[in-house]
């Protein structure tokens, strides 16, 4: 069976990128804020996908899509926070469709974009932020290297309610001296 493969976002996705976050809208909205109303549609997915090339090509920040042989988007994932002067480091974040979920696609995502981040990006450190209650998306990021570093209290308020954080850290593989 031929692994996804996780590209990097691009004007030619605002279709099927405008499906994929439609389909999975509530979905999405259940565990993070909503995005903007505005967003939901053809024109203002093809604007945040403009402003991600801008992020890109500024060094800013990055984002992909995990795409099945067919072209469908099964989950996303980007870099943002970029820090390059003394801490070559990122923020991670991804979803992953409901009808994907418990299929392998976030580890999937999470693995090809730590590749992206310590291979060509040249990055060292990725860090990434999962609420206390999201136990699935903590055992991605312990899947692929990541280690927690520290629990924030209510740190995190969606609807009216506090959440606290569990934060992990992963760190590009050293070269042999």
């Amino acid at each position: 069976m031929p692994q996804p493969i996780l590209v990097p976002l691009t004007l030619a996705d605002a279709a099927s990128l405008f499906d994929f976050e439609t389909e999975n809208r509530a979905f999405f909205e259940a565990t993070i804020n909503a995005r903007p109303a505005s967003y939901y549609s053809p024109e203002g997915v093809a604007e945040a996908i403009a402003e991600a090339c801008t992020d890109a090509d500024g060094d800013l920040g990055y984002q992909f899509l995990l795409k099945e042989e067919d072209g469908r988007i099964v989950a996303r994932a980007n870099l943002s926070a970029v820090k390059r002067a003394h801490f070559q480091s990122a923020v991670l974040g991804y979803r992953v469709a409901q009808a994907a979920c418990g299929k392998g696609y976030a580890s999937e995502a999470v693995r090809q974009v730590l590749g992206i981040a310590f291979g060509e990006l040249g990055l060292a450190r990725i860090e990434a932020d999962v609420r206390i209650d999201n136990a699935a998306s903590a055992r991605v990021l312990l899947r692929n290297g990541f280690v927690q570093f520290g629990h924030s209290r209510r740190s995190f308020e969606m609807k009216g309610v506090w959440y606290d954080r569990l934060h992990f850290e992963c760190h590009a593989p050293c070269a042999a001296t």
